[in-house]
């Protein structure tokens, strides 16, 4: 099934354009839009030959191994584009006084005219390496004014900047949740980690991890005033009903504004609004009316009502509601909790304000992006992704509103500012490794509890990992 990346890249960009099409922007817009996905869908089946030839020109060990590679790439980018597109909810509640799920959601201003995304064609020129698998080939696939090998196919590289700069013309304001690398909304957590960390600290019964898997099974942490509304008319990032919210909706972040839409007022009335129904559930527990596990039960309340909980005696169960919708929702959030609390787990000392802490979020924007050799400066990525020192050039000047400009290389970066012990680094400090006779030949940002938020290598991503030994910090915020 060579053809699965080129087929799955066209119905991004299909999907993109029926996303324009289903908004309020104006006609230009969207017969732009439609434009790039009938260019899409009239090159895609000679693309796929092309890329059927081109396997077809290896061995046949090579060419297993490659198509197997690809079908698998294309399964990582089919999966990592459903957070880009405003999908339809996959769980509603079933109590009207209870939120219920909706689609993707931005605060960003009007969508700026699509970008003409190219589409591949076919040119000869040598093809690179696949691994240690495909030592050589002729062929490759063109994007734009850019060559592709097959290795970069798997790699997904080819895709990103087209799918990146669609999701980017669609929701300018939406951290990047489209990376072609990974199927988790990481990107998109980022906003929302220190807000988690505090509602998860509300009560001993739900933590922060909870509260992360739940968001993302609501609606892919989407948010903002723009953010489509439940069929029931359930709001914002937690989903909440106007019942709902009026009882625990409030302005957790001094703006002035009880906002169902926001990060923070929504996540604090999650946190409140969970740990209460946890309250009553152990309650209800203890006098022997409901039984089951807590949290389960917990999770159940939010979905279908705490009152669903106490009528069925525990989990509630008996309707196509129940039986269909919370029970999967329930298993879902439980199953991923682990997932959130690792992702969570190096912010646990990140603190909600500060220069250093925005440029860990700056910077966790876009994990799962692309290593790009030379990519990235004060504006962000370039070349589809970033290298070290473009990645903390970025998050450095964002965090600093403008103030402090970075050379360009870690080796110059490492006169900038002051060093401190590395046992006294600071969320935002710099860290500096890979010493060679010139100075540091890698740098990344300090995130906390030992770790940290780089663009490491050839062939990586922007990613979170511990701190290397030998590594030295510096002090620039």
């Amino acid at each position: 099934m060579a053809g699965d990346p080129i087929a799955v890249i066209v119905a991004v960009i299909v999907s993109a354009a029926g996303a324009a099409a289903g908004t309020d922007l104006p006609p230009p817009i969207q017969d732009g839009a439609a434009g790039v996905a009938e260019s899409a869908e009239n090159a895609a089946p000679g693309l796929q030959q092309q890329l059927d030839d081109l396997l077809g020109a290896l061995p046949d060990d090579q060419r297993d191994d490659a198509s197997a590679m690809l079908d698998d790439a294309a399964a990582a980018i089919e999966s990592a584009a459903d957070p880009m597109l405003p999908d339809e909810p996959d769980t509603e509640k079933t109590e009207e006084t209870e939120p219920a799920d909706a689609g993707a959601a931005t605060d960003a201003p009007p969508t700026p005219p699509l970008p003409q995304v190219p589409v591949a064609s076919v040119t000869s020129s040598p093809i690179t390496s696949l691994g240690a698998l495909i030592p050589s080939a002729s062929g490759a696939l063109q994007f734009g004014t850019s060559t592709y090998s097959l290795g970069d196919l798997v790699s997904q590289t080819a895709f990103m900047p087209a799918a990146e700069a669609l999701r980017r013309a669609l929701f300018p304001g939406v951290p990047a949740t489209f990376t072609g690398v990974s199927a988790s909304p990481i990107g998109a957590i980022t906003a929302f980690v220190p807000w988690l960390m505090k509602a998860g600290a509300i009560c001993d019964g739900v933590g922060a991890p909870v509260i992360a898997a739940l968001y993302a099974a609501e609606n892919g942490f989407r948010h903002g005033p723009t953010a489509p509304v439940s069929s029931s008319g359930a709001r914002g990032p937690g989903q909440f009903m106007p019942g709902t919210w009026a009882t625990y909706g409030k302005d957790a972040d001094g703006d002035g504004v009880a906002d169902i839409n926001g990060i923070a007022d929504s996540v604090m009335a999650s946190g409140n609004m969970l740990c209460d129904i946890h309250s009553q559930v152990s309650q209800w527990k203890s006098e022997g009316r409901v039984s089951g596990d807590t949290l389960d039960l917990t999770i159940a309340g939010y979905n279908a009502g705490a009152g669903a909980v106490l009528r069925s005696g525990g989990m509630p169960s008996g309707t196509p509601d129940y039986e269909n919708q919370t029970k999967p929702y329930v298993a879902k959030i439980r199953a991923t909790e682990m997932q959130f609390s690792a992702i969570l787990n190096p912010f646990s000392a990140l603190d909600i304000a500060g220069a250093g802490a925005n440029a860990v979020r700056s910077a966790m924007n876009y994990l799962g992006l692309p290593y790009v050799w030379g990519g990235g400066n004060i504006n962000g990525p370039s070349g589809g992704g970033f290298d070290c020192s473009g990645l903390t050039s970025y998050a450095i000047f964002k965090a600093s509103g403008g103030k402090v400009t970075l050379p360009r290389t870690s080796e110059t970066q490492w006169n900038v500012g002051t060093e401190i012990p590395l046992g006294l680094a600071q969320p935002g400090d710099l860290l500096f490794g890979n010493w060679q006779a010139g100075g540091p030949g890698h740098v990344a940002i300090y995130v906390g509890n030992g770790q940290m938020v780089h663009a490491p290598t050839f062939g990586d991503v922007v990613k979170i990992g511990p701190v290397f030994d030998g590594m030295k910090a510096r002090r620039v915020l």
